[in-house]
């Protein structure tokens, strides 16, 4: 999984306050065949209920101690 690679990504860290409506903005925006790369410092997973309930799928993978990498796209 790779930022590098995703048609959308976000870097949650370079948020201040609560990034939030900033991932629903960026999950509005998805188009239907587009990739969506959250980065965050922790795992989010308040996010995935989220997401199920907006009908995304996502993938997500610890890449550093203080890195983690979510890849988000419509289901």
């Amino acid at each position: 999984m790779s930022t590098d690679t995703a048609d959308r990504s976000l870097d949650a860290r370079q948020i201040e306050g609560e990034p939030f409506s900033d991932i629903v903005a960026e999950l509005d925006a998805l188009g239907d065949d587009e990739t969506f790369v959250l980065v965050n410092s922790f795992e989010p997973e308040p996010l995935y209920d989220v997401l199920e309930q907006r009908g995304f799928t996502y993938e997500t993978e610890r890449v550093a101690d203080d890195e983690w990498q979510v890849e988000i796209e419509h289901a």
